[in-house]
């Protein structure tokens, strides 16, 4: 289990030099075995969020906690080694390294022809055409997108942190990107998304608004509360990718 207890999260104004909220007071857990959808408008702290869980940033306040043990002051190299991965909302460029290198380096091991189209196959790629070609400019955005899911994939770990996994990918389908994630239903998943399709795939949806979270619970309870949210202009974001 995955547990936040009060944290709280700000930054420093420039301008004024006080200290501005990002998060206040989250209390929540993430089971294993779990997808859990986080979403709200945007600058609600979402993102923030998991770059906490990742380790990327420290709470103000608060303490995390991973299979009872405090991982509050962890790095992202000690969680990543407790089974921690992470897929950004923009991927990471790596220039000057082919898609075969980087699957190895993600998973920490030889791979062969099998392994790396079992990799690539999961996200819509083929091996065949991709395994030599260098992670650069000649990608689109949507193909990084989905190398950059190949890697969690190959990463593995208890616990998944994927920030907007559906941004930039259009000709792949939402239906391949959902098999993603049934693929990872025995972990403990965390999905930060808009799209009413990815909250259906959903264990459990979380709600975030203004700084702070406002309720969580079971998908088909939390789909009401969240058309009830005046504030929520996100729900008029398409539902479908291809929409």
């Amino acid at each position: 289990m995955l547990e936040l207890k009060n944290v709280c999260y700000s930054v420093k104004d420039e301008q004024t030099g006080k200290r501005q909220d990002i998060l206040k007071n989250v209390n929540l857990s993430f089971e294993s075995g779990e997808i859990s959808v986080i979403t709200g408008p945007n600058g609600s702290g979402k993102s923030t969020l998991i770059k906490i869980l990742m380790g990327f940033e420290k709470p103000t306040s608060g303490t995390i906690c991973f299979n009872g043990k405090d991982i509050t002051q962890m790095s992202i190299t000690e969680r990543a080694r407790n089974g921690f991965t992470i897929a950004f909302q923009q991927p990471v460029r790596f220039k000057g390294i082919t898609v075969k290198k980087l699957l190895e380096l993600a998973c920490g091991r030889k791979l062969d022809t099998d392994g790396m189209c079992e990799c690539l196959s999961s996200v819509g790629l083929c091996a065949r055409n991709y395994i030599d070609r260098a992670v650069d400019g000649t990608l689109s955005g949507g193909e990084l997108k989905r190398i950059e899911l190949a890697m969690a994939i190959a990463k593995g770990g208890a616990v998944f942190l994927l920030d907007e996994p559906e941004a930039g990918i259009d000709l792949w389908s939402f239906e391949d990107l959902v098999k993603v994630f049934e693929k990872l239903h025995d972990k403990t998943v965390i999905i930060v998304s808009h799209q009413q399709r990815i909250m259906e795939t959903a264990d459990k949806i979380v709600l975030f608004d203004n700084d702070k979270l406002i309720c969580a619970g079971k998908r088909e309870e939390m789909f009401s509360k969240i058309t009830k949210q005046p504030s929520l202009c996100w729900r008029n974001v398409k539902e479908n990718a291809n929409g």
